[in-house]
């Protein structure tokens, strides 16, 4: 069976096709067994390990103006609201836009450098601009403690500073600005609640993501330092924003 919010999910991927935006799968039909079919789009996308091209500073930018094109976009369309939309990475804060939710690296389709389209919708969910800013942030700074940068793709990335890009490269508000260090911290807490869900599901994809990073233990011990990390640095970020 598809999931509850299917139809109303299909529906709205279809009238943002119809409003002239192209950075989004177009559905083609939703069958009984839940199988979903939507149009490929073509490009490049990064998977781990991610290649060199994926962690530069030119694509948090192009990431950035994405999905200001898709909230620009949505902000014109109206979604179900009554429908049963995910809650798993969805903003607590709720909101009038339809967020994607989890705009990392696997969801970001790019062609010359740009980013061309966002993928993956099964987790999108009412909430507020900044709640997807703070999951791209999340995903693509990487908002990541020195000592895990170091030992990830992005080893020798400027955080803050890449930070600037994204709101840059967003147009973010001033108040945006102020808001997303805290979204950021909130998107963390959601995000590794999800995870222990999907542990908690016997999920094969999360269950290797932990033991790769050497079991449940050491999987906690570094999310508590980001999550710590994270509040340490929020005065640095507010810095960088408001610049």
């Amino acid at each position: 069976m598809p999931p509850p919010h299917a139809p109303a999910l299909q529906e709205y991927l279809s009238a943002l096709t119809a409003s002239g935006f192209e950075g989004a799968p177009r559905p083609l039909a939703l069958h009984e067994d839940g199988t979903e079919e939507l149009t490929f789009v073509e490009g490049d996308v990064a998977v781990p390990p991610f290649p060199a091209w994926a962690t530069e500073d030119g694509v948090v930018s192009a990431s950035a103006r994405l999905l200001r094109r898709y909230h620009d976009a949505a902000a014109h369309l109206s979604f179900d609201s009554g429908a049963d939309w995910p809650t798993a990475l969805s903003d607590p804060e709720g909101g009038t836009l339809l967020c994607h939710n989890d705009p990392c690296l696997e969801n970001l389709v790019f062609r010359d450098g740009e980013g061309h389209a966002l993928i993956d919708f099964d987790l999108a969910a009412p909430g507020r601009p900044v709640w997807d800013l703070a999951a791209l942030a999340f995903y693509v700074a990487p908002t990541l403690p020195p000592e895990v940068l170091a030992e990830s793709e992005f080893a020798g990335a400027n955080v803050v500073h890449r930070l600037s890009l994204l709101a840059e490269g967003y147009g973010m508000s001033a108040e945006d600005r102020r808001a997303l260090p805290e979204a950021i911290e909130q998107y963390n807490e959601v995000s590794r609640a999800f995870v222990k869900g999907m542990l908690e599901q016997g999920n094969p994809l999360f269950v290797e993501i932990v033991e790769q990073a050497g079991g449940w233990s050491a999987w906690e011990r570094v999310k508590d330092r980001r999550s710590a990390w994270l509040e340490e640095q929020r005065p640095a970020f507010l810095k960088a924003l408001a610049a």
